[in-house]
């Protein structure tokens, strides 16, 4: 792997051969066969990622995540450490589905420490869920959640501010951010 400009730590076992230029897996991560795993991505320490996972460029999953088959991350999303994904909302032992439930995460996403994302939900572009939040339901772009079960809580550009509308103007249904960006 040294010719795509890859770190693997020597403690961990990477069986996928679609890991991308100057990507970094950490200590006892366990990348298996099948996983496609985007450029300039940070794997850290003690992470497990299943065979039928696909993860976009310039991706960080912190320590402790397990990302199970079913799971699609899009570029620059943030995985904070030890949250938790499922990919069957109604498991059993020795029960084996055909299908999993899909999750999806899309471009930007930012994801706290802890939380836990129930299977068959997308999080939107650019969306932040807050540390320990419960998601159950689909995230809409821009948006805010925290909170068991995870609730609304505002808006945030990509830049990471929260965004404000101004509610005085009934039609204002865009916001600006100090950045100069918005939705």
């Amino acid at each position: 792997m040294g010719s795509k400009n890859i770190f693997v730590h020597d403690t961990a076992i990477v069986e996928s051969n679609q890991i991308g230029e100057k990507s970094r897996i950490w200590a006892f991560c366990n990348v298996q066969k099948g996983v496609i795993l985007g450029k300039n991505c940070n794997i850290c320490d003690h992470c497990f990622i299943e065979s039928n996972v696909t993860i976009g460029n310039n991706v960080t999953v912190k320590n402790g995540v397990s990302l199970w088959d079913g799971v699609t991350i899009e570029d620059d999303v943030f995985i904070g450490p030890n949250a938790v994904f499922t990919n069957d909302i109604k498991p059993r032992s020795k029960v084996y589905h055909e299908e999993v439930d899909k999750t999806f995460i899309k471009q930007g996403a930012s994801i706290g420490a802890g939380a836990v994302i129930v299977a068959g939900h997308s999080i939107g572009r650019y969306a932040f869920i807050g540390a320990g939040a419960v998601v159950t339901k689909d995230i809409p772009d821009f948006t805010i959640w925290y909170g068991n079960p995870a609730i609304h809580q505002g808006y945030i550009c990509k830049c990471s501010l929260e965004l404000k509308f101004n509610l005085e103007e009934p039609k204002n249904t865009q916001s600006v951010c100090a950045c100069g960006g918005g939705v």
